[in-house]
């Protein structure tokens, strides 16, 4: 479960996927038409890491529920300037 953006406190998208990096490769390099190519969400800000699928989707779904400003507090308790964390995953 992954959460991109374009700036700090810019548009946020909640997304879900089996391959983190390649997902990833893909929002960066514009592969698909729609939300995350109009708004140039590039910038992993948040992610989650789970061993099963099931529960990841959950918690995606839970997380589009939530008020923005929960969300943005989920990201600054954990990456408090909005860094891009692709380094992380090696990208």
């Amino acid at each position: 479960m992954y959460i991109l953006t374009n700036k700090p406190y810019g548009t946020l998208y909640v997304g879900v996927t089996s391959n983190l990096i390649h997902r990833l490769y893909q929002h960066q390099n514009e592969y698909f038409d729609g939300f995350t190519k109009r708004y140039k969400l590039k910038n992993l800000i948040y992610f989650e890491m789970y061993d099963d699928i099931e529960h990841a989707i959950r918690r995606e779904k839970s997380l589009k529920r939530w008020r923005r400003e929960w969300k943005i507090q989920l990201i600054e308790q954990h990456n408090p300037y909005w860094q891009d964390l692709s380094f992380k995953l090696s990208i």
